[in-house]
């Protein structure tokens, strides 16, 4: 099977399966009842809590489950943050989060809040220093993910646990990419993740509050999970959630040496096979599984397609694959290529052999994908004075660097390049370009419709 999507949701553990189907007959009823069948279920809902507790290395009465990971987020954000509403409105996050914390941090500015977003660096990792310069008298909260979705890299959590605590500020860790590799590391006060990224069932989602942390419940509230998720409990996929967290936790130190080799493998053969290749992502800090590229002179989306005709499943930030002309926040916080960008993450349990397939099957298909996107035409290249400009208006990416790449040669060293582009992909993507090629970015600057990128022939 080559699936490699793991990151966005893992196929089910056979454990899950089998938890499930087993838990059927015994947590159908209501926990909350003081009867036989009630009094069952609450057995079986206060054991996976207690396995799911014991994975986190936190208390059992400090988890709750609710109904996703999104909403482990938003509930754990707006609670710590109404919990400290004396404490003051500032919220602190990185650039780079999940998009359900970021939407909260939107929800809490536009209520009237204040929101710092923390930059990262080219290999998207935060600097623990900057968490504790932007630390407040005012701040409620800093929020900071364990693992990056989109490029795998970890993040110092640590020591932006440590630096907050000094502070007396709460640290809520998104966890969700990293749960299935063993507990988050630091003194965090909050804590979010979702089965489905280890191999639980969807609809399953976990919010850990730490004892003495201020916490106010938003929303209508009822007497199940102590007030912090309102519903009735699912207990079969609870149960699923937890023993599957609890196999694959059994498995990971073995399973993630295995991935480890298999992803360092793809990021070094993708570069010797396939020309123009930016690899992203921290190249030693990160998630077992997950290895993340992006490809000059190729439309994502078409790239995407290919690859799943030929039985791959990848993911991509790339605005070549979305309906926007705004790369992947990550990537535009990183400045990375966004153009052709695809994310590998493996499933536990991959075989060897898809990985090999993939790698013999990636190089025809990026050369099939650039040879379709064809040459600028000759009406799209004019000349200012000495500078060479190329007419890209209009043009979703990778268009825009594909002409650039045309005409470089047309101009004498030291010449210009002007480039005209409202894409926005091009103000990451022709800097790569530059970086790549040893070419010098100037700059950008207006234009009349869209922005002009001005680039520096050096060879």
């Amino acid at each position: 099977m080559g699936y490699f999507d793991a990151a966005s949701s893992a196929p089910l553990h056979p454990v899950a399966r089998q938890a499930l189907l087993a838990s059927l007959d015994e947590g159908w009823a209501d926990p909350a009842r003081l009867y036989r069948e009630g009094r069952r279920a609450r057995m079986v809902l206060d054991a996976a809590r207690q396995a799911a507790a014991e994975a986190v290395g936190c208390r059992a009465d400090e988890l709750v489950f609710v109904p996703s990971g999104t909403r482990a987020v938003h509930a754990g954000i707006a609670g710590a943050l109404a919990g400290r509403r004396r404490v003051g409105r500032h919220l602190i996050v990185s650039a780079v989060e999940h998009s359900s914390v970021l939407h909260s941090a939107e929800a809490h500015e536009a209520a009237g809040g204040t929101v710092t977003q923390v930059p990262v660096d080219r290999g998207g990792a935060v600097d623990p220093a900057a968490y504790g310069a932007a630390l407040r008298a005012d701040t409620a909260l800093a929020c900071l993910q364990s693992a990056n979705h989109e490029v795998g890299t970890e993040q110092p959590v640590a020591e932006v646990a440590e630096a907050c605590r000094a502070a007396g500020v709460p640290l809520l860790v998104d966890a969700a990419q990293s749960l299935a590799w063993g507990p988050v590391e630091g003194d965090w006060s909050l804590l979010t993740a979702s089965a489905h990224k280890w191999g639980g069932p969807a609809g399953v989602g976990l919010l850990v509050v730490r004892k003495g942390v201020r916490f106010a419940p938003q929303g209508p509230v009822d007497e199940r999970e102590s007030g912090r998720a309102a519903g009735f409990e699912n207990i079969p996929a609870i149960v699923a959630a937890a023993a599957s967290l609890r196999a694959v936790r059994a498995e990971a130190a073995e399973e993630a040496l295995r991935l480890r080799e298999l992803t360092e493998r793809i990021r070094a053969r993708v570069p010797q096979a396939v020309p123009d290749v930016e690899v992203v992502g921290d190249p030693v800090r990160r998630l077992p599984g997950v290895v993340t590229f992006s490809c000059l002179y190729v439309d994502g989306e078409t790239l995407l397609h290919e690859l799943d005709r030929e039985g791959f499943s990848v993911s991509s930030g790339s605005s070549c694959t979305s309906s926007t002309l705004t790369p992947s926040h990550v990537l535009r916080a990183m400045g990375v290529l966004s153009e052709g960008n695809v994310r590998v993450s493996l499933p536990v349990g991959v075989a060897e052999e898809d990985v090999e397939r993939f790698l013999e099957v990636l190089p025809g298909t990026v050369a099939a994908v650039r040879e379709k996107l064809g040459a600028p035409v000759a009406t799209d290249v004019a000349r200012e004075e000495d500078v060479l400009v190329v007419d890209s208006l209009g043009k979703r990416c990778p268009i825009p660097v594909i002409e650039l790449a045309k005409v470089i040669g047309e101009v004498p060293v030291g010449g210009l390049v002007r480039v005209l582009a409202d894409d926005e992909a091009a103000r990451l993507d022709i800097p790569a370009w530059c970086e790549m090629r040893n070419q010098e970015y100037v700059g950008e600057e207006p234009a009349d419709k869209g922005t002009a990128y001005l680039v520096r022939r050096v060879s």
